[in-house]
């Protein structure tokens, strides 16, 4: 469970401490500031992000990992909460720093952990959503094979300005987890 390898040629590790300047430019942009309870300026911040997931990924009440490239450098995040093994269900949610957009690090990070969710965690459902005005993140849901499923109205609010989320969903018997 420490790692998850993606075909792609990417890794996805737990975070650690070492990671932490790639936290700060990954939330250095102020939109990233949705992704996040707290905001991240500096050093302190991200090694507290980092500690956080941690924690979770011990308690088991979330999995995050850290999207490395070849060097080693963290590009992005995916993670996994809100998991229900009543339900056999879970939360996807993926983001990767300026740097990485475009390079299909989020797509890869979010198949490997997929693959992760219905095989050795025992998953039957994964949902993820997206402001419907997030291009980028609809296609990283749809070449990840999770299909469209509908519309929540008013999902999120940021600041005073509500936005309508498009909810995505895999099940662990599509057809896309047998390619």
């Amino acid at each position: 469970m420490d790692e998850l390898t993606a075909p792609e040629g990417f890794l996805l590790r737990p975070w650690l401490p070492s990671d932490a300047s790639a936290v700060l430019r990954a939330f250095a942009p102020a939109e990233m500031d949705r992704q996040t309870d707290r905001t991240i300026s500096g050093e302190a911040d991200a090694l507290g992000w980092i500690a956080d997931r941690t924690r979770e990924r011990d308690t088991r009440t979330g999995y995050s990992w850290a999207v490395v490239g070849e060097g080693g450098e963290a590009l992005g995040c995916v993670a996994l909460n809100a998991v229900n093994p009543v339900h056999g269900t879970g939360w996807v949610s993926y983001w990767t720093t300026g740097a990485a957009h475009g390079r299909g690090v989020a797509t890869a990070g979010v198949r490997a952990l997929a693959r992760w969710a219905f095989g050795p965690l025992g998953l039957y459902r994964l949902e993820l959503g997206h402001r419907t005005d997030n291009a980028a993140s609809c296609r990283v849901a749809t070449r990840s094979g999770f299909a469209p499923e509908g519309i929540d109205r008013r999902k999120l609010r940021y600041g005073d300005t509500r936005y309508d989320v498009e909810r995505h969903a895999r099940l662990a018997d599509d057809v896309v987890n047998f390619d």
